[in-house]
């Protein structure tokens, strides 16, 4: 992976960010979770600062403090719901002020970013029930759901298709799009690249991810659909982007998801970006892959509004 001095000096400081979660995940740590998704939001706010022409603010939907990102520029009412990753564990929205701004920007929309509560505090299946609350609050609030898609990376990239089906299965309206960046899709970890690509994702390793999930889990199965969508019915889902960085021990659940999707007849995009690592896209506007990945979202979405007009 050849990064520029730029780009490996943020993903330095994006691991340098991430240093306290291991230590908390096995108890050996000495700050609480809430001082670690501090530390973690800070430090990545400070890495990815939020680009100018934003503004940011925080509105309440149906008791889920939530972050909203608008760029000087919003057309015909464009909205987007944006779930932050961090394993349901050590996310943080201050994280995303650069992505979540970058994406205001460039998709001319307002974004949303749940709150949502996080385990071992709150596990299983609370931060998921959360972000369905903000959705189903969005909706009530008046965004008509053709000007309404949902993006996550992570663990919300996972929450992307579980939002998803939840609105189905309770017959509410769909957005017009899903953008999953690098989903947490499989939390029984079964894939070859969880073992193939361990010590070569710079980010994550099937170590840290099988704590996360016995974090979040709690009594719950990793099989569960609403914590591994590539176990779910996913019949009936709006058109579907996933991308994944070649590099990431979490490829083999990914492209299961896409194929997943595309079996149930759901309109399905895999892009795998050779040499990337786990959600890339948070070095947009400092490397051009993080920034064409981007773009290419941007364009899916846009579509999908498109075709609801």
């Amino acid at each position: 992976m050849n990064l520029t001095p730029e780009a490996a000096a943020l993903l330095k400081r994006w691991q340098q960010a991430a240093s306290g979660i291991a230590p908390a995940l096995t108890g050996d740590g000495d700050l609480s979770w809430a001082e670690v998704r501090y530390n973690y939001g800070k430090e990545l706010a400070a890495a990815f600062p939020a680009p100018q022409g934003v503004t940011y603010e925080r509105t309440d939907l149906d008791g889920v403090s939530t972050m909203v990102v608008a760029p000087e520029e919003v057309i015909d009412n464009r909205t987007l719901l944006y779930i932050h990753g961090g394993g349901y564990v050590h996310g943080a929205v201050e994280a995303y002020v650069g992505l979540t701004g970058h994406y205001a920007k460039r998709l001319r929309a307002r974004v949303f970013v749940p709150d949502y509560r996080q385990a071992p505090e709150h596990p299983f299946p609370t931060p998921i029930d959360d972000v369905f609350t903000a959705y189903r609050a969005l909706l009530a609030a008046g965004i008509a759901p053709e000007k309404t898609a949902i993006s996550g990376d992570s663990a919300g990239g996972a929450m992307v298709i579980t939002i998803m089906r939840k609105a189905r299965d309770a017959g509410m309206p769909l957005p017009v799009a899903g953008v999953s960046f690098s989903p947490w899709a499989d939390l029984t970890h079964s894939g070859s690249s969880v073992q193939s690509r361990n010590g070569i994702d710079p980010l994550t390793s099937g170590r840290i991810l099988e704590r996360l999930a016995r974090s979040f889990l709690g009594n719950a199965l990793p099989t569960d659909p609403d914590a591994s969508p590539v176990f779910a019915d996913v019949r009936g889902l709006a058109p579907t982007l996933i991308q994944m960085g070649e590099n990431e021990v979490m490829l083999s659940s990914g492209i299961t998801l896409a194929e997943r999707l595309a079996e149930q007849r759901v309109r399905t995009t895999l892009e795998v970006w050779p040499h990337m690592f786990h959600v890339w896209h948070l070095l947009a506007g400092h490397m051009a892959e993080s920034d064409e990945a981007l773009d290419n979202a941007v364009s899916f979405i846009t579509r999908g509004y498109e075709r609801a007009h």
